[in-house]
């Protein structure tokens, strides 16, 4: 049993989330503010990646995380629709497959939390977001040490490395880009970035002195938007905090007052319709620290 914690008592004021936890297959079900949990346990773009595989023992980890979390808001309620898996190798179908979900999720009211998995994760969900409101401008804001603008390679297709120039190719793209790493992206893929008009911050450039400016590239975006999506790929953290992950970062961001100040911000805006998270690799994780704090993430956005 996953959905499973501490019993401090049944009253509203003991309750942690494993108590509030529906496990749903009917989106009928889905009312107006619930939160709304899939698993994307597919790592299939991060082997066409060349990357660690193991991303897709994930979803169910990470679950088991955030179930011991107390409930802080009163009408707190998780919807879990279970896990969508690539058993065939056919990404696309299983991205078509998430995104579908999404949009049921996203037409319903419902806002849409997505535990992978790799970070091909990106096109689905955003896929899903952009097919529930096809009129509205959708901004995103991907907390990554990489762009995962890469063209497809001939004969590979897409992958966890492709996401957002598969988005640039569907027209404008609305991104901000948080944590780049100069020392994990050619210069072919800051190119491709400011050809598009990728917007992004620099891992080095995340200090609490510079707080300010980073605040007000966020609100930038958010004031040219009408909906947003965050994506939050784990290997933008140190290795010594996200070990677990497929590509680890010696110098990478902590979760200090800096990051959390700044994606608490993030997590405020009501425009905010979607998140996910990706990349944490059980294989490679030590005492669940990768996956500890991918749903401590997940968490501060149910307690926003």
């Amino acid at each position: 049993m996953i959905w499973q914690g501490r019993l401090d008592g049944e009253e509203l004021l003991y309750h942690r989330i494993f108590q509030r936890v529906s496990e749903e297959s009917n989106y009928d079900a889905i009312s107006t503010n619930d939160f709304v949990l899939h698993g994307f346990a597919v790592d299939e773009g991060v082997r066409r990646n060349k990357g660690r595989q193991g991303a897709k023992d994930a979803p169910d980890i990470i679950r088991r995380n955030m179930a011991n979390f107390p409930v802080i808001l009163p009408d707190f309620s998780l919807l879990d629709f279970g896990n969508i898996t690539c058993t065939d190798g056919n990404l696309e179908h299983t991205q078509n497959d998430l995104a579908k979900k999404v949009s049921k999720v996203l037409l319903k009211g419902g806002k849409s939390v997505v535990v992978g998995g790799g970070h091909e994760v990106t096109y689905a969900h955003y896929l899903g977001v952009k097919t529930a409101f096809p009129e509205q401008k959708i901004g995103i804001i991907n907390i990554d040490a990489h762009f995962d603008n890469r063209q497809p390679e001939s004969g590979v297709g897409a992958s966890s490395g492709t996401g957002f120039w598969q988005i640039a190719q569907e027209g404008e793209i609305n991104s901000l880009h948080i944590g780049i790493q100069r020392n994990s992206n050619t210069l072919k893929l800051f190119d491709t970035a400011h050809q598009y008009k990728m917007k992004y911050i620099l891992a080095d450039e995340i200090f609490f002195e510079n707080l300010p400016s980073v605040y007000q590239r966020i609100d930038d975006l958010l004031d040219t938007v009408d909906y947003l999506y965050l994506t939050i790929c784990m290997d933008v953290f140190n290795a010594s905090i996200a070990p677990g992950v497929s590509a680890s970062a010696y110098n990478g961001l902590f979760a200090d007052a800096s990051f959390m100040h700044f994606y608490r911000h993030i997590l405020k805006s009501n425009k905010l319709l979607a998140l996910d998270v990706a990349e944490v690799n059980p294989s490679y994780d030590i005492q669940d620290r990768t996956a500890r704090l991918a749903a401590t993430l997940i968490n501060e956005w149910f307690m926003a």
